[in-house]
């Protein structure tokens, strides 16, 4: 996040909020509420010192209290920048939204994107990219070629630099600009675009743009709990015959989509199943297993490939075999 939401423009409150942080690092959550009320009595419309608050109150034990922080965000900051709205539902003051504020997410990648790949590979072992691969080459062989990709929500490229010796046209497509910047450094992408998946990605690609033989999502339905709309994208933006290979987080025995501590959606094997059946899209391979660690934890996914059915009178054409001449369009 950039520094106008992090300091309260009050050296004061800075400061008093700085020792907050401290003393919740050390365990005395008490002191760490005491000095942060001190703080905002100082900088009161401060949107991120009232998350902070609610944060601690939290973790205190004082989900009241919390509550009442969060809510006080939502009056300073509406668009949620900082996940208030997803904090008050975990805590049952109010309803799961079935996606988080596109803002929220944005403001999230951004701020994480310097120290996104050095975090996700080599601090919580994740290994998405390399298993969805794998996956795929299993599907379609280890030498198969694919005509055009699309990653969907690419961040930095992991996915990206995985699969470009696999075809002669990559795009991707991403709400942070962040990320977007670091996956425009390792050069693998003939076009990159900026978007909300949900809303934006046709106006984000080039024009008279055609769907693609691959369509990746790679840990990005975790950011969203109904996936019947960004599954219909995903599904539209696949060729007849084409593939869509994609991860969740997996969530327990008759889940549908469920809101978890770490402000990311679970999902469960059956309604995943039921997705793609709605959307054209036929189940090839699906693979339950570790995906990354959180703390002391190990979260479990569930990785599919699946095929989107060719329209009517329309014959299938094998998603391995390239079908469009090389294209050569430099990264933009």
């Amino acid at each position: 996040m950039t520094s106008y939401q992090l300091s309260s423009g009050d050296l004061t409150a800075d400061r008093r909020a700085h020792y907050a942080r401290l003393y919740a690092e050390g365990g005395d959550l008490g002191a760490a509420v005491d000095l942060q009320v001190q703080s905002l009595s100082l900088a009161p419309g401060w949107a991120a010192g009232w998350q902070a608050l609610g944060d601690f109150r939290e973790k205190a034990g004082d989900l009241a209290g919390a509550a009442d922080a969060w809510r006080q965000v939502l009056v300073l900051s509406p668009t949620d920048i900082f996940g208030a709205g997803l904090k008050l539902s975990l805590t049952g003051q109010a309803e799961t939204p079935p996606a988080p504020p596109s803002e929220y997410v944005e403001a999230l990648f951004d701020g994480y994107s310097d120290r996104f790949d050095t975090s996700l590979m080599e601090n919580l072992g994740y290994c998405v990219p390399e298993r969805l691969t794998a996956l795929l080459a299993d599907v379609v062989g280890g030498d198969a070629q694919f005509a055009k990709v699309i990653d969907l929500g690419c961040g930095t490229g992991l996915f990206g630099e995985r699969i470009r010796r696999t075809t002669s046209w990559l795009e991707g497509y991403d709400l942070s600009q962040g990320m977007l910047a670091k996956a425009s450094d390792k050069g693998v992408y003939d076009h990159l675009g900026q978007a909300d998946i949900l809303h934006g990605i046709p106006a984000a690609r080039l024009q008279n743009a055609e769907p693609a033989d691959l369509v990746a999502a790679a840990d990005v339905f975790a950011y969203f709990g109904d996936l019947s709309g960004v599954m219909a994208v995903a599904a539209s933006l696949t060729a007849d015959g084409g593939l869509l290979a994609l991860s969740l987080e997996a969530g327990p025995d008759g889940c549908e989509w469920m809101l978890q501590s770490s402000l990311r959606y679970c999902h469960g094997e059956a309604y995943l199943r039921r997705q793609l059946e709605d959307n054209g899209l036929d189940l090839l391979t699906l693979s339950r297993e570790p995906i990354r660690r959180d703390g002391p934890d190990t979260i479990s996914g569930l990785l599919a490939v699946a095929r989107k059915r060719p329209g009517a009178g329309v014959s299938e054409q094998p998603a391995e075999v390239v079908t469009a001449p090389a294209l050569t369009v430099a990264l933009n």
